[in-house]
């Protein structure tokens, strides 16, 4: 469908949108991994770590630094899970929240302000392929487990 040529900038760009926007993370103290492993915490409530690394794409090792660190920072507390007492589950705390809620901002506020320097017409055609991306995106997700 596609020229080989044409997906390989294409994934180019993604990757590099992906490391600006978690470059915002940085200033807020959390390396990107912790800043995703936060939201993903602070959107879907608790979670047991099992699901929380396959969601994250973690190895049990690095998702096991990561939820500590973030329960060390104060931003997620440990809880027996009510299923499985044998388990735990991290849930976010009230600063964790908070800290996630300044990321999404800060994102949120770095796209704006570059989409206000492109041409009017580029920042529209991004803006319009939204639906399209957003499909893109689903079919990743549904592909690649």
């Amino acid at each position: 469908m596609t020229d080989t040529e044409t997906l390989s900038k294409l994934r180019g760009v993604i990757s590099k949108l992906a490391r600006e926007l978690n470059a915002t993370a940085t200033g807020e103290g959390l390396t990107p991994t912790q800043a995703s492993v936060l939201g993903l915490i602070a959107f879907r409530g608790p979670l047991g770590l099992t699901e929380l690394a396959q969601l994250e794409g973690l190895n049990p090792t690095m998702l096991s630094r990561v939820v500590g660190k973030l329960t060390e920072l104060g931003l997620i507390q440990r809880d027996p899970n009510p299923d499985d007492l044998r388990a735990i589950q991290v849930e976010a705390t009230d600063a964790g929240r908070e800290l996630h809620e300044r990321v999404k901002l800060l994102r949120t506020e770095a796209i704006g302000a570059c989409l206000d320097q492109l041409p009017k017409e580029s920042a529209q055609t991004i803006i319009d392929a939204l639906p399209a991306l957003e499909e893109l995106a689903q079919a990743m997700r549904a592909t690649h487990p």
